[in-house]
C-alpha cells in the first residue's frame, strides 16, 4: 500500500474512530484515501476548528484525538490547540502534511517548519521523510500522547512519503530508549501519606484533571467516603467530586469558592491530587496553606515543588498510587469520619454561609440564574463545554457537574474559541449525551465558522451565548482595576448573533428578560437538533469571589453587583 494508504490502517489498528481535518495540496494523497477507503472524517471549516475538536473528542472520551491538516498555514493554524491541549494534558496526534523531500529547506510554497515550532508545546514530534517509517512513527505516537502525562504528538509527512508504496506492517509493540509509558512509584511514599492523614485534624482533599485523565475518580470517591473529609477541586477537576455530595466545596481559586478558599488557608494537611498549583489557584503563593502539610500525589516529578513546595510527594500515576491509598486507608483501625466531623461540619457552614450568588436587577437576566437554571433542566449526565472568560467562571461556579469528562474547558491556556468546535467534538463523541455550550459574545466570534461545521453534519449541539456587549472579563478587570477605562474591550456592535446562526443552517433564538428563564428556555433546550440562544445580560457584572492578583486566597472580593 502507498504511504496515505498505511497511515489510515495504522488508525484503524489504534482504534480511532473518526478524523477532524482540512484538506489541502500537500495532503491530497491522504484525503484521496480517506475517499476511497471511506474512513470516518468531519470536514471543519478551519484547521483551529479541527484541533479544537479532536480535543474535545479526546476530553470527553479519553481516547486519543486524531487530526489532519495541510503544511505551512494549515499547520501553524493547529498551534492554538496544540498549546491547548499540551497544558491541559490532552492526548491528541495531529498528523501533518509537508512539501516533498527535495523541496524541504528551500523556502517552498507552503513549507513552514512544523516540528521545530512545536517542539515547545507537544510532548513528541516527528518528521516522516521515508514511508517505511510510517508504522513504526504512528505507533510510537499513539503510545506517546495515551501513556504517561498525556498530551499532543505531531507527524509531519513529507508530501511524496503518502505516493510511495511500500510492503505496510504494524508493530505489535513500542520499545523507546528511555520511556516505558509507565509510572510505578514507591509503595513507602504512600504510608508516608496515610501517617500524615493519621495525624491530621483538618485536611482537605484538592483533586485536579489529573484525576479525570488517569481514570480513577471512583476510587477518589472511595478515599473521600473512607475519611469523611471536605473536596475541593481546580476548574479541570470538576466532576471528580459529584456536585452533590456533602464533602464538596466547590472549585477553588481566583473565582473558586469562599468555602474552598478558606479551608485551603485554614487546613493542617492538604492532600492534594493530580494539580499542577496553576497561579489561579494559589494567590499568593508564599502565603498558600500556610499552616498545612502538603502531600502532591503527582505523575509527572517537574511538577513537585515547582510552584508550591511540598512536605512529601507521591510520585507515579495516580492509577497506581490511589487504588494503594485507598487499600492502606481501608486496613487502618481509625475512626476517620468521626474524627473529621468537626472540621467537616465547620467548612460545609461556611459554604453554606457565602455560597455562590447573584443579584437580581428588575427584569434583567442574570447570567448566574441563566447557567443554574440550564443546570436544573439539563440532564445529570450533560456534558458542559465553555469558552474563557466570565461565562467560563460562572459555569464552573453554577452548573451542577456530576461525573468526569462532563466539564470541558481551556483550563491552562484560556483559549478563547476552543468552547464552539470542542463541544462539536464531544457530541460526536458521545452522540447520545446533551451537549451544552456556555460561551461569550467574544469568543463565539473566534470560532463561529463551526456552526456551519455543526449545521452540516447535524451535530445538536445547544449554544449559549452569555451576550454582555463586552470582553467579560477583560472589562471586569478594567473596573477594577483601570478606572472602567474600557480600552477596545466592548462590543457594541451590529453583529446579530441569532441571524448568524442561521445563515449557517443552526436555529437561533434570543431571550431578553428574567421571566422567559421559566416561559421560553424550557421548550428551546427541549428542541432537537443544534440551536444557538443568544441571552442579553448587564455589562457590568462581575464574576464574585474574585482573588485580585498577588493577595492570600482568604483576602476575597466578596460580595453582589451595585
Amino acid at each position: 500500500m502507498n504511504g496515505a494508504q498505511a497511515v489510515l490502517e495504522s488508525l484503524k489498528k489504534e482504534g480511532v474512530e473518526v478524523v477532524f481535518g482540512y484538506p489541502g495540496g500537500a495532503v491530497l494523497t491522504l484525503y484521496d484515501a480517506v475517499c476511497q477507503m471511506k474512513f470516518p472524517h468531519i470536514l471543519t471549516r478551519h484547521e483551529q476548528g479541527a484541533v479544537h475538536a479532536a480535543d474535545g473528542y479526546a476530553r470527553a472520551t479519553g481516547k486519543v484525538g486524531v487530526v489532519f491538516a495541510t503544511s505551512g498555514p494549515g499547520a501553524t493554524n493547529l498551534i492554538t490547540g496544540i498549546a491547548t491541549a499540551c497544558t491541559d494534558s490532552v492526548p491528541l496526534v495531529c498528523i501533518t502534511g509537508q512539501v516533498a523531500n527535495p523541496c524541504i529547506g528551500k523556502d517552498s510554497f507552503q513549507e513552514a517548519d512544523i516540528c521545530g515550532i512545536t517542539t515547545p508545546i507537544t510532548k513528541h514530534n516527528y518528521l516522516v521523510k521515508d514511508a517505511r517509517d510510517l508504522p513504526r512513527v504512528l505507533k510510537e505516537a499513539f503510545f506517546i500522547a495515551r501513556t504517561g502525562r498525556k498530551g499532543p504528538v505531531v507527524i509531519d509527512v513529507a508530501k511524496d512519503v503518502f505516493d510511495t508504496t511500500f510492503d505496510y506492517r504494524y508493530p505489535d509493540s513500542v520499545r523507546l530508549r528511555g520511556y516505558t509509558g509507565a509510572y510505578i512509584g514507591d509503595a513507602a511514599e504512600v504510608d508516608a501519606a496515610v501517617e500524615a492523614i493519621r495525624a491530621a485534624k483538618k485536611p482537605l482533599l484538592f483533586t485536579g484533571g489529573g484525576v479525570v485523565s488517569s481514570g480513577t475518580s471512583e476510587t477518589l470517591r472511595a478515599i473521600v467516603r473512607r475519611l469523611g473529609v471536605p473536596v475541593t477541586t481546580s476548574l479541570l477537576g470538576l466532576g471528580t467530586i459529584p456536585a452533590d455530595c456533602e464533602s464538596f466545596l466547590g472549585f477553588a481559586g481566583m473565582h473558586g469558592s469562599y468555602a474552598s478558599n478558606m479551608a485551603i488557608q485554614e487546613c493542617d494537611l492538604l492532600l492534594a491530587v493530580g494539580m499542577r498549583f496553576s497561579d489561579r489557584v494559589t494567590g499568593k503563593a508564599t502565603e498558600f496553606a500556610p499552616h498545612a502539610r502538603i502531600v502532591h500525589f503527582e505523575l509527572d516529578a517537574a511538577e513537585v515543588g515547582k510552584n508550591i513546595p511540598a512536605d512529601l510527594r507521591v510520585l507515579g500515576d495516580l492509577s497506581w498510587s490511589l487504588p494503594l491509598l485507598r487499600d492502606k486507608l481501608a486496613a487502618c483501625a481509625d475512626d476517620f469520619p468521626a474524627r473529621f466531623a468537626p472540621w467537616l461540619a465547620h467548612v460545609r457552614e461556611m459554604h453554606a454561609r457565602v455560597p455562590f450568588r447573584w443579584h437580581e436587577q428588575g427584569d434583567a437576566i442574570k447570567p448566574g440564574a441563566l447557567i443554574r437554571k440550564v443546570s436544573e433542566l439539563a440532564p445529570k449526565d450533560a456534558i458542559a463545554v465553555t469558552d474563557v472568560g466570565q461565562h467560563q467562571m460562572w459555569a464552573a461556579q453554577f452548573f451542577d457537574v456530576y461525573e468526569p469528562r462532563h466539564f470541558l474547558t481551556s483550563g491552562g491556556q484560556g483559549t478563547m474559541g476552543y468552547g464552539l468546535p470542542a463541544a462539536m467534538g464531544a457530541q460526536v463523541a458521545c452522540p447520545e449525551k446533551e451537549v451544552i455550550l456556555f460561551t461569550g459574545d467574544g469568543s463565539i466570534m473566534m470560532n463561529c465558522q463551526e456552526f456551519a461545521t455543526i449545521a452540516d453534519n447535524d451535530i445538536p449541539v445547544k449554544t449559549i451565548i452569555v451576550h454582555n456587549s463586552i470582553l467579560g472579563m477583560v472589562g471586569q478587570w478594567q473596573r477594577l482595576f483601570y478606572n472602567h477605562r474600557y480600552a477596545h474591550s466592548e462590543l457594541k456592535g451590529k453583529t446579530d448573533f441569532v441571524k448568524l446562526a442561521e445563515a449557517m443552517g443552526v436555529k437561533g433564538y434570543r431571550l431578553t428578560k428574567k421571566e422567559e428563564l421559566e416561559t421560553r428556555l424550557p421548550g428551546l433546550l427541549a428542541q432537537k437538533g443544534p440551536l444557538v440562544i443568544d441571552v442579553l445580560v448587564p455589562e457590568e457584572e462581575d464574576v464574585l469571589p474574585m482573588v485580585p492578583g498577588g493577595r492570600r486566597l482568604d483576602q476575597m472580593v466578596l460580595g453582589g453587583n451595585k
